[in-house]
């Protein structure tokens, strides 16, 4: 989330990056929800891409508002205390208010896409399934605790650890690319370790709707407790690593590339979008009727 674009701008970074990771890294979210709740493994791609359009729209809102009221709230800090850059404490505090407030959008199309993945089922009617008051909000305290990290580790950490690198020894990273490879294992370890627990009771819950085994946020952390001990919480994490590691290197070098293209070309059609396409459409019927296309 960048100081230099505007909320629209930032919302469109993080829509654009975020479809993109999960297009590329479905399969490691697939293995890493199966092994929380104890269900077999697949390489059947039918099965690893269960959920997927689900998980597009999940990360493109979420990442989206994650970057839009996180630069929000950066520019608002920024301008408060007058400074150029912000302070590590407060950079993460951005964060994670981001994050909690993006669990909003993503708990309920994480259930939509954990039922397609266990059940099957086309989005439509899974979201039917799941559209009453007592089943929407599933897994939401797990969701906000997981993004508010999560969040925090791969906006705000992979530019701290970067910068430090950078300033600290600046003959080994003498790039912004060097040093984007151990900020991002650093923010992907922040990120995958500290959240992993919510998210494992997060997953078990949206993955038994009809409450047979799972039932609050405490109680179904009593029992996987109960089953496996503090490890149980920790069941997929290796592919969640993976998956992060791979998507914090990802975001933080796309959200760069992209507010870079933003900020040299001014696209400023962007914020008329909807114009533009009422405009073409008609210009096009225009053209049909006239006998010219």
């Amino acid at each position: 989330m960048s100081t230099n674009l505007n909320e629209l701008e930032n919302a469109t970074v993080g829509m654009t990056v975020g479809v993109i990771e999960v297009l590329c890294l479905q399969s490691f979210n697939y293995w890493k929800n199966m092994l929380q709740q104890g269900q077999p493994l697949s390489l059947d791609p039918r099965k690893l891409y269960r959920g997927v359009g689900a998980n597009c729209v999940n990360m493109g809102s979420c990442t989206m508002i994650q970057f839009a009221v996180g630069g929000s709230l950066k520019k608002a800090v920024q301008d408060k205390s007058g400074r150029k850059q912000l302070l590590p404490y407060e950079e993460m505090l951005c964060g994670i208010a981001a994050g909690v407030i993006s669990a909003t959008a993503g708990a309920p199309l994480e259930l939509i896409m954990i039922q397609q993945q266990r059940k099957g089922g086309s989005l439509l009617s899974t979201a039917a399934s799941i559209a009453n008051p007592s089943t929407i909000g599933r897994g939401f305290v797990g969701a906000a605790i997981r993004e508010g990290l999560w969040c925090c580790g791969y906006l705000s950490i992979p530019p701290i650890v970067r910068r430090n690198l950078r300033e600290s020894f600046p003959d080994t990273f003498d790039s912004d690319n060097k040093a984007r490879i151990p900020a991002s294992l650093l923010g992907g370890l922040f990120a995958c370790y500290l959240t992993h627990p919510a998210d494992t009771i997060k997953t078990c819950m949206q993955g038994d709707i009809e409450r047979q085994k799972y039932g609050s946020f405490l109680q179904t952390a009593k029992t996987v407790m109960g089953e496996s001990g503090f490890t149980g919480f920790y069941r997929g994490a290796t592919f969640r690593y993976g998956r992060m590691c791979c998507a914090v290197f990802m975001m933080d070098y796309l959200q760069v590339c992209t507010s870079i293209l933003f900020v040299l070309f001014d696209l400023w059609w962007l914020d008329l979008w909807w114009l533009q396409v009422f405009g073409g459409c008609r210009l096009l019927l225009c053209f049909r009727v006239r006998g010219v296309m």
